[in-house]
């Protein structure tokens, strides 16, 4: 694990995924931002369609977004977005008015936000859906696949809500498709710290989540870190083994993905 004592000056320096080094995190949620917009605008132009799997964790893009969409007049009739995930309550969805709610939030504050006559049709806006995990799979699929993938990492290596596995292989877990899981500790424990003031037992333990096979089919995936704790996680993505004991990094194994980190989580570990 000599990668977790990896320099900031030097991270980067041949890791298995590339990793852009940035200033503070509004850097990293602009580069996230423009990579949506980009894709957007060169689709319509060569009128194709728009396919992304976004994330609620990292959210300080979308504000940016919304904001260059609107200035733009960027059409998002012809873009279709896969949310990753969303919180369980009793085996169905969270209340979309819960603050904890991923529905909610992209309701509130992206579709909210934008001007109605460039938004995307409802149909178009999907969760995977725990009543049945493979309806999403299958749209991916009819719609040729994710042209990109957005994201974060959560403090195991989670991707979306694919929670590490020591019972699994990589390529079995590379294999998973969309399905409900149960939340590990340590998920429930970070997320805890930012969105119910550390108060673990307040915290959902079921989450229905997309497949690490559709994230590993987009064309491209493009992650953001920007917290302390990502120090160490970032390092062991772009180092460490490719292994479901750390879903990051099976990354390792993808043609075009990129990590942008702040200065904050470039910073060496210990």
């Amino acid at each position: 694990m000599d990668y977790f004592n990896l320099p900031a000056e030097a991270l980067g320096q041949g890791a298995k995924i590339p990793v852009q080094v940035l200033g503070d995190s509004g850097e990293v949620f602009y580069e996230l931002a423009l990579e949506m917009v980009d894709a957007i605008r060169a689709n319509n132009a060569a009128g194709k369609r728009t396919v992304f799997i976004c994330p609620v964790g990292p959210v300080g893009q979308y504000p940016i977004f919304v904001r260059l969409v609107n200035r733009e007049r960027l059409s998002l009739k012809n873009c279709w977005l896969f949310n990753m995930d969303e919180y369980l309550d009793g085996g169905g969805y969270i209340d979309p008015a819960s603050p904890l709610s991923f529905r909610g939030f992209m309701d509130r504050n992206v579709y909210g936000r934008i001007d109605p006559s460039l938004l995307m049709a409802p149909e178009q806006r999907v969760f995977p859906d725990p009543a049945d995990p493979e309806r999403g799979d299958r749209l991916l699929e009819e719609l040729g696949g994710p042209d990109i993938c957005f994201g974060g990492i959560g403090i195991n290596g989670h991707l979306a809500f694919n929670e590490a596995r020591e019972d699994m292989t990589a390529d079995q877990f590379a294999s998973l498709g969309t399905r409900v899981v149960r939340l590990t500790p340590e998920t429930r424990t970070a997320n805890a710290i930012g969105d119910r003031g550390g108060a673990i037992d307040a915290m959902p333990a079921q989450a229905v989540t997309i497949g690490m096979r559709q994230i590993l089919s987009a064309a491209k995936v493009r992650l953001g870190v920007f917290r302390d704790w990502h120090r160490a996680v970032v390092r062991q993505a772009a180092y460490g083994p490719v292994t479901a004991h750390f879903p990051a990094s099976l990354l390792q194994n993808h043609p075009d993905a990129v990590i942008f980190t702040n200065a904050t989580a470039a910073g060496q570990p210990f």
